[in-house]
């Protein structure tokens, strides 16, 4: 179970008995901030404590659901437009406009970690619209894994999710031309 410094101070009343505790071996100081009772926990276990509102997407949700076995150098994390700028070298962070921030976000478990992540039916509106971003071989291989899946996805839902989207048509094209 991971703790937050204010969240040991509750426990234990002062710094001297979180320092106590750490030097018995009973609580562990992951990192600056963040404490567990045992002593090995995972970074992703870390970013989604640190980081609760923070939505995995792009490279990491594609990686998290299977769509692709290129693990990413970075956990990505989705925030508000108006959030404030992550300084973790760990992360790289996309803002999103607050009306579809929220929209298909689902949880995961994952190892020792429950994450917050785009669904896939959202995800594969992600991979069209910033098609032009990602490396021609690695899009081919998700829309590909997509393409293995269609049958598995809920269609309605990602028609409604394009609809949600600026450049909505573009992307309803791109569903057509490339996946359906």
């Amino acid at each position: 179970m991971l703790l937050s410094y204010s969240d040991c101070l509750n426990r234990w009343k002062s710094d001297y008995q979180i320092k106590k505790q750490i030097s018995d071996g009973k609580l562990y100081q992951i990192e600056k901030g963040v404490y567990s009772d045992i002593p090995e926990v995972s970074s992703l276990a870390v970013i989604t404590f640190k980081y609760p509102k923070g939505i995995m997407t792009m490279d990491s949700a594609f990686y998290y659901h299977g769509l692709t076995d290129v693990v990413p150098d970075r956990f990505h994390i989705a925030t508000d437009k108006h959030a404030i700028y992550i300084n973790d070298a760990r992360i790289h962070q996309y803002y999103v406009l607050s009306d579809i921030l929220n929209l298909g976000v689902t949880t995961m478990e994952r190892r020792d970690a429950t994450i917050r992540i785009y669904d896939k039916e959202r995800m594969l509106i992600e991979l069209l619209r910033f098609k032009n971003k990602f490396p021609f071989d690695y899009y081919k291989e998700i829309i590909s894994s997509y393409r293995n899946i269609i049958y598995d996805l809920d269609i309605e839902r990602i028609q409604d999710y394009a609809d949600s989207f600026p450049k909505s048509k573009m992307i309803n094209d791109a569903l057509e031309m490339e996946v359906f």
